[in-house]
């Protein structure tokens, strides 16, 4: 089909509590949480490799974790029902 996936990313992973603390920042208050024990099927670390999308593309992530919550919480405040 000459298609392939191309992974997307900056290639570092993050915690949940560092997109918590990201998030609350965006947002300008606390969100609240609950810090509870890691569930069966959690997994421990997820990230994407994204070197692919260099070498085909000439793709490499510009922005980080802090641009892109900023940005979709800039999103969401202007679409508050979304794209509908």
């Amino acid at each position: 089909l000459g298609c392939r996936a191309v992974n997307l990313g900056t290639g570092r992973g993050c915690s949940v509590m560092e997109m918590l603390a990201a998030f609350s920042t965006a947002v300008g208050r606390d969100i609240p949480h609950i810090v509870g024990s890691r569930r069966a099927g959690d997994v421990a670390v997820l990230y994407a490799n994204a070197s692919l999308a260099e070498e085909l593309l000439g793709w490499r992530a510009e922005r980080n974790l802090t641009d892109m919550v900023d940005d979709l919480w800039r999103w969401q405040k202007a679409n508050p029902s979304g794209y509908g």
